[in-house]
């Protein structure tokens, strides 16, 4: 059994990253500049954005904050938004979310202009991935692809099952792992799925994202197979200086010596999200997507 590593795949695409900033930055070429846009203050949404500021500096880009209290209207927070579409000299931006109940968060992802909609939310860049041309492609299911093909994983002609059908994880991913180059066999299942514990049993690699602490069971894998655990739940714990854990879709310790690889939790896909976004960046300001 392999361990996937996120954290030190992570590191070493974030210093791709940042070596090909400098190479640019030698040539007298523009800096890559990534915005965030922070609507109140979640802790889950403080300390992320915090990580992807720390994050730019740490690969050179330019990186700007905007914050707003939870009662900013949803009228301002379009406005701020046209002013980054805006902007030239910002290569993208996120909104970060969840957004206050009463902002529509479909609203406001439809108005990221798709050529800085480095999350990769905006219909048009779902389309074009869905057609399988250059888009920016979401950060965990970005994040899922690169630790496949730097894990030399064998893809073509396998079964994949991908259990949630999200279109943050669950969906996107079917579609990547079906598309030419990749060539997965795909199931999508979820919890209206019916015999899923069957359709497990024959996959050779499994797709956990449905969102529900150890989920998915040892009698559900087949030996050999690759496991990629994408949820990740909070629950109380005694054995712990914080008084909490946190727990994947997969029962890891029963699953984990059937597989051929799996990722941990922590520390298996999340580190890759952040490492998703700056890339996506990158291929911006490069102009890559849209040429």
């Amino acid at each position: 059994m392999i361990l996937i590593d996120g954290k030190k795949t992570s590191e070493i695409l974030q210093a791709e990253i940042a070596e090909e900033v400098l190479l640019i930055k030698s040539r007298g070429g523009k800096t890559p500049h990534l915005a965030a846009v922070l609507v109140g203050h979640d802790g889950g949404s403080e300390t992320y954005v915090a990580a992807k500021v720390k994050a730019c500096d740490r690969v050179g880009f330019k990186s700007t904050l905007i914050r707003f209290e939870d009662n900013v209207t949803e009228e301002e927070l379009l406005n701020c938004i046209g002013q980054l579409n805006s902007d030239a000299d910002l290569d993208g931006f996120i909104v970060q979310l969840p957004l206050p109940k009463h902002i529509s968060e479909e609203k406001i992802v439809a108005a990221i202009n798709p050529h800085k909609d480095v999350d990769g939310f905006h219909p048009v860049n779902v389309g074009r991935m869905v057609a399988g041309l250059p888009a920016f492609i979401s950060a965990t299911p970005f994040g899922i692809m690169e630790l496949i093909k730097r894990y030399n994983i064998a893809t073509s002609g396998k079964n994949c099952v991908v259990i949630g059908r999200s279109n943050i994880v669950g969906r996107p991913m079917s579609i990547l792992l079906s598309q030419k180059g990749i060539d997965c066999t795909v199931t999508l299942c979820h919890s209206r799925t019916k015999n899923l514990k069957a359709i497990c049993a024959e996959a050779d690699i499994i797709i956990a994202a449905l969102g529900m602490a150890e989920f998915l069971t040892g009698e559900m894998v087949k030996e050999g197979a690759v496991v990629i655990d994408v949820g990740i739940t909070r629950v109380k714990s005694d054995k712990t200086k914080s008084g909490w854990k946190l727990l994947g879709d997969v029962k890891f310790d029963e699953v984990a010596p059937k597989c051929s690889y799996i990722t941990p939790v922590p520390g298996g896909v999340g580190p890759m999200t952040i490492a998703s976004l700056l890339y996506n960046t990158l291929l911006s300001s490069k102009n890559e997507i849209y040429k």
